[in-house]
């Protein structure tokens, strides 16, 4: 079974660890809500997302949990002030999501015109560690 996970571009810049297609990762993963993610992603593709990757506050008491990343790609949109708004402060625009898919995520990202980089959608699998392998899931000897 495949999971989609969202991992947000600040949390990885500040303490993430960079990971690719193949790698086998320890994250703590909360449900997502959906709502949340709609006006970054739209509604269709927020509906997908099952979890998301914490590293600050709410992972307390939580068991990490391992899974193997199949798939990367960056989230860029639009942000503004929207017009209704009275406190002056910018949230993604619906509708101006560009996906990018990626062999690499390391919390950086090439500027794309006209939208900033919001994060990550990670498709990956639940594995259980086998003695023997590494961090990344990679036999050593």
């Amino acid at each position: 079974m495949t999971l989609t996970i969202w991992v947000d571009d600040w949390q990885m810049q500040c303490c993430g660890e960079r990971f690719a297609p193949g790698d086998v990762v320890s994250w703590t993963l909360l449900e997502a809500d959906p709502e949340e993610y709609v006006d970054i992603v739209g509604g269709e593709r927020a509906a997908e997302i099952d979890f998301r990757e914490e590293h600050h506050g709410q992972e307390e008491g939580r068991t990490p949990t391992s899974v193997k990343v199949v798939s990367i790609a960056e989230v860029h949109c639009r942000y503004a002030v929207p017009e209704d708004a009275t406190d002056k402060v910018n949230h993604p625009v619906p509708g101006t999501t560009e996906l990018v898919p990626v062999q690499e995520a390391d919390g950086w990202a090439k500027a794309q015109p006209g939208v900033r980089f919001a994060g990550y959608l990670v498709t990956a699998r639940h594995v259980d560690l086998a003695e023997g392998a590494d961090a990344r899931g990679r036999s050593v000897p």
